[in-house]
């Protein structure tokens, strides 16, 4: 069974690239600046940062649905990052490099299973919670800090 990892679209992102400090302030939105590779995961290419290079931190709703579940957190969107990463059946090395959760959910939004596995460990897991006719879409999250990393579809 085949499976697609999708980023982030960086339009919803667009306008804040070179924004002053005070005006990503008035977003809720912070410039970092790549200090280490790994370290600053762009969720937009699905890549880490070079070291020097500037990337937003900012709030994003990452589960929309209206349930229990609808969540938000903290990424990292490289600034102007424009291809949107779109692969099937390869993990981006940005996920296979950490420890991940993996979470399924149904077409309504409701989680359905949910399992830490290390980064190069999770193609087994992702078939198995897609052999669940009842799951609809998975999200990695980076285990460590929570943060919300990609979308994990059937191919």
């Amino acid at each position: 069974m085949g499976y697609r990892v999708t980023g982030l679209s960086a339009e919803p992102f667009r306008h804040l690239f070179g924004l002053p400090e005070e005006e990503l302030a008035r977003h809720g939105a912070r410039r970092c600046v790549a200090g280490a590779k790994p370290g600053f995961p762009c969720r937009v290419e699905m890549r880490d940062a070079e070291p020097g290079e500037t990337l937003l931190l900012l709030n994003h709703t990452y589960q929309p649905a209206d349930t229990p579940y609808r969540g938000t957190h903290a990424i990292f969107v490289r600034e102007g990052a424009t291809q949107t990463y779109d692969e099937a059946n390869q993990l981006p090395e940005v996920m296979r490099a950490r420890l991940l959760s993996l979470r399924a959910f149904d077409a309504a939004g409701m989680m359905l299973d949910a399992e830490v596995v290390e980064g190069t460990g999770a193609e087994p897991v992702i078939e198995r919670m897609f052999a669940n006719p009842a799951v609809s879409y998975l999200h990695a999250h980076y285990a460590k800090r929570g943060c919300y990393s990609g979308r994990i579809e059937r191919a």
